[in-house]
């Protein structure tokens, strides 16, 4: 009867083997968990440095007194917030692939294991359901039997040893799967957050609208104006050089005594002649900015392109992330530009200008005063690829060595 009973036990755990193996196959996102845990540490800061912010911005809309300045620091920390949601998600993802990675390691270690024991198993029990009348008609078979059972016996410690082993394994497997759990009610929980968050950060941007509605018409002639700049302009490099140069003309004009409007209307279109590749900036003065957006890095600063070294960083964020004004400025430019997709640029103090291009959608207009952490819009469905320029005086400096986060 023990010896019945091991063989069932053995059974037993072979089917529990093969069972969780059926349920452990899944179809990793990503190459090797190399990556996966490049992922999950990236997604880590990005949180850390997301919920940091957001406490600030809270605390700073505290003390703010002004309606419009307290507003646009609770706007700009609901758009932390939701930065923060989508870090979480990501994190829960990440460590579900490294988990069903896990899992899938130990199922092939299993798999190598569990088949001389599922042989030895068949055999033994085969021999213990051969009826025992059967076997006393017989004098041979009688022998064969006694036998048997003592190689069954011989036999049964190392069944047992070898279905311990497979028994911790199971039981291992079983703790991968309450991990991966556990990270799914995380993503889950995730999710939710960030759908609150994103549906409080619209009712928020609705109402800034409608308080602003008096500074709609100022707002509706200079987006026209930056729109036909859009359309004169020969690339997009010339397109910042003429905001750059609009900017300067503005900041003169106001340290002017009197009231000085600015112009109504841009100068002539200067011819644009070819120009050598624009000088890269790599030691410059730094500036209280952070990445506009987080995801995984697709090409770095200065990288070989076929236009000559790229003058910003492009990024693989989720699809529809959060994308914030990386300082404290102005919006320059916002709207769709050829080659480009629906692109935003940002004036900062210091000669200072954010370019963000690619985006799905925009929040911002032509003229808004925007807080650093300021919603300008979210990234495209899919697979969206943004990329990020930041420069100084016309020269492109290294977003990722001013990332104050």
């Amino acid at each position: 009867m023990t010896s019945r009973f091991a063989f069932i036990s053995a059974c037993l755990a072979l089917a529990g083997v093969a069972a969780w193996q059926a349920s452990a196959q899944k179809a990793s996102p990503y190459a090797d968990a190399g990556e996966a845990g490049e992922v999950l540490r990236q997604a880590g800061q990005a949180l850390a440095k997301s919920r940091a912010r957001a406490d600030a911005l809270e605390q700073a809309a505290r003390k703010v007194t002004a309606e419009a300045d307290r507003t646009a620091k609770e706007v700009a920390a609901v758009a932390a917030r939701i930065q923060q949601s989508e870090a979480e998600i990501q994190v829960a993802e990440a460590k579900i692939v490294l988990i069903d990675q896990q899992r899938e390691r130990l199922r092939n270690r299993m798999a190598e294991r569990q088949e001389p024991v599922v042989r030895l198993t068949a055999a033994l029990q085969l021999m213990a359901r051969r009826p025992l009348a059967f076997s006393l008609v017989r004098a041979e078979s009688l022998r064969d039997t006694v036998h048997l059972r003592a190689v069954m016996e011989t036999m049964l410690p190392e069944v047992r040893r070898r279905t311990a082993g497979l028994r911790i394994e199971i039981e291992r497997s079983r703790k991968l799967q309450a991990e991966a759990q556990l990270a799914a009610d995380e993503r889950r929980k995730g999710e939710k957050s960030l759908q609150a968050r994103r549906t409080e950060l619209a009712a928020m941007e609705s109402r800034q609208r409608l308080a602003s509605r008096e500074a709609q018409g100022v707002a509706s002639r200079e987006a026209d104006r930056t729109m036909a700049l859009a359309e004169q302009t020969r690339d997009l490099s010339s397109l910042l050089d003429r905001l750059e140069e609009d900017g300067s003309l503005r900041k003169q004009l106001a340290a002017l005594p009197g009231p000085v409007l600015p112009p109504s209307r841009p100068g002539d279109v200067l011819q644009v002649v070819d120009a050598p590749p624009p000088m890269l900036v790599t030691n410059a003065p730094r500036l209280p900015w952070i990445m506009p957006v987080s995801g995984r890095l697709v090409s770095g600063f200065g990288a070989a392109s076929a236009t000559g070294p790229t003058t910003g960083v492009t990024l693989a964020p989720s699809a529809g992330a959060q994308v914030v004004s990386p300082a404290d400025g102005r919006i320059a430019f916002a709207g769709p530009y050829r080659g480009y997709g629906t692109i935003v640029i940002v004036e900062h103090d210091g000669g200072w200008t954010t370019l963000v291009t690619n985006l799905g959608r925009i929040a911002a207009r032509v003229g808004d005063k925007v807080v650093q952490g300021s919603p300008l819009g979210i990234a495209g469905t899919g697979r969206p690829v943004l990329t990020v320029e930041l420069r100084r005086d016309g020269a492109p400096v290294n977003p990722l060595d001013q990332d104050a986060g």
